[in-house]
């Protein structure tokens, strides 16, 4: 098992390495003149954008400059113009001149919170009907759920976000219409005003997963050890429970792992629907004021954390299968 992990992380540090790489580049050497988005549309002042140019550092060669980038997010560095950035550092905003990092921090609970409750949510919901609707299989049950779970994947977050925010918030009142969470001072209503949004955004996702797992329950008890367990006397639901699930838990968790970058996405539009403050809201409104690298942060930042996260998805995998771990 270490020897996996080990593989999978130096991988993942190679993947890191091309994503910065590719990244920095798109951003920093295919525009015309970072300089001049810095001094703003209409800046005409060419001294105003050399000095701007030299603060920087776009003068020095562009292997310098990413060396320098690369070095100040694991060690700090001091900036052209003599300002010190600490250590996770991005750089300065253009927008405010503040330093990106506190501004990601600031940002990122609402997003992870989103997405770990979201797919919290989504798995439990999805693979527990699906389960439920592969031991029914034919039955009316089955085939009400696998109805709902069509409907459940046709619908669109922005479309019912806000009918649920009008009918659990508004009318019945049983649910927080959302909000930013603040986890040390109030976790009890941080969770609270994440509930809503959380059950939303996984809507068209447990949607999916109930009929993945439905298809790869019903796979999985028409295979040899199924039969063969049974012909040994075990009982239906153990057989069920103990081999069947097994065997489709590692196709359910590398969908899951398949699925990161979109449980990201699906968090960046439910931020929008509920109006919360999370790195969508804050990457939207870089992309407006053409704010370079806080664009280039927030694209880093993100996907550092699917490359971590799918190093766990990897890890659950081999656990639950050891031939993976050989592989």
């Amino acid at each position: 098992m270490f020897r996996f992990l080990t593989r999978r992380v130096l991988g993942a540090i190679v993947i890191l390495f091309l994503i910065t790489a590719v990244t920095y580049f798109l951003f920093f050497v295919l525009p015309s003149d970072p300089a001049q988005l810095a001094c703003g549309k209409n800046c005409s002042n060419k001294d105003l954008v050399s000095a701007i140019h030299h603060r920087m550092g776009l003068d020095q060669p562009v292997y310098q400059q990413y060396f320098d980038y690369i070095r100040g997010i694991f060690f700090g560095r001091n900036m052209p113009d003599g300002q010190n950035c600490a250590a996770p550092c991005f750089g300065f905003s253009f927008a405010n001149d503040q330093p990106i990092w506190p501004l990601i921090s600031d940002r990122y609970p609402t997003t992870f919170s989103l997405a770990v409750g979201g797919s919290a949510a989504f798995l439990v919901i999805g693979v527990g009907l699906g389960m439920l609707s592969a031991w029914q299989q034919g039955k009316t049950f089955d085939r009400v759920a696998s109805s709902i779970s069509l409907l459940g994947n046709s619908v669109q977050i922005y479309f019912i976000g806000p009918l649920a925010i009008a009918l659990f918030a508004d009318n019945l009142g049983w649910l927080d219409h959302g909000h930013d969470p603040t986890w040390t001072s109030d976790p009890i209503g941080s969770l609270n005003g994440l509930v809503l949004p959380c059950l939303v955004m996984s809507v068209i996702f447990w949607s999916n997963y109930s009929r993945q797992t439905r298809s790869l329950m019903v796979e999985q008890m028409a295979e040899d050890h199924i039969r063969t367990a049974r012909a040994k006397g075990m009982g239906s639901k153990y057989v069920f429970y103990r081999y069947a699930l097994r065997g489709a838990a590692a196709s359910i968790i590398t969908i899951f792992g398949i699925d990161l970058g979109s449980v990201f996405g699906g968090a960046i539009i439910t931020e929008a629907t509920f109006g919360l403050h999370g790195l969508g809201n804050l990457a939207v409104n870089a992309v407006f004021s053409l704010d370079l690298p806080l664009e280039m942060a927030v694209m880093i930042f993100s996907a550092s954390a699917i490359v971590i996260f799918n190093i766990v998805v990897d890890a659950a995998y081999a656990l639950i299968d050891p031939r993976i771990r050989l592989a």
